[in-house]
């Protein structure tokens, strides 16, 4: 088995043979499928993410639910991720990894589904993210919360090596599955 180093640098050159447009097009069957998911149609408090330009596009699928779920985003402070939920007037700063970050008060209420990116996925619901843990760390404090991981088909591979303190997903949504 390949480990995180050598398998985020497989996926990265995999991205590089795709075009924006295709990485486009491959986001919104990606987020077409979520929608109709049924953990996603009876959820109320939905935490999503902003993308990177690397992963499965977000922004539209935000601005369509926004107003009629409570979506909620991360920011990472320190070591951690602190949500803060998203609405219309939500002014956005550059955080780590260049991500946009929704700048309100931390939300401080549950969750009913947690969408998670990551590098890559197995069907296991193993993921590999950008190697700094943040997500491990937040996960393991909503272990009760439904979690999907959401990517492009060349990010769901055969096997992810995890670790103890790995925090899987109950599902995995790839494009072509």
């Amino acid at each position: 088995m390949v480990d995180k180093k050598e398998l985020r640098a497989q996926i990265k050159a995999l991205k590089k043979q795709h075009t924006k447009e295709q990485l486009l097009a491959q986001s919104e069957v990606v987020l077409n499928k979520l929608e109709q998911h049924p953990d996603f149609v009876k959820a109320e408090r939905v935490m999503l993410y902003s993308a990177l330009p690397d992963e499965v596009q977000t922004q539209a699928f935000l601005e369509k639910w926004h107003l009629r779920k409570t979506i909620i985003l991360p920011t990472v402070v320190g070591d951690d991720i602190v949500p803060v939920e998203y609405g219309k007037d939500t002014s956005f700063a550059v955080g780590d990894f260049n991500i946009l970050e929704p700048q309100d008060a931390p939300y401080k209420g549950g969750f009913d589904l947690i969408v998670v990116p990551g590098v890559a996925f197995d069907r296991q619901g193993n993921r590999i993210g950008r190697g700094k843990g943040y997500y491990d760390r937040f996960l393991c404090q909503h272990l009760e919360v439904k979690r999907i991981g959401i990517c492009f088909d060349f990010q769901l591979v055969d096997e992810v090596p995890a670790e103890p303190f790995d925090i899987r997903m109950d599902e995995v949504i790839a494009f072509g599955e």
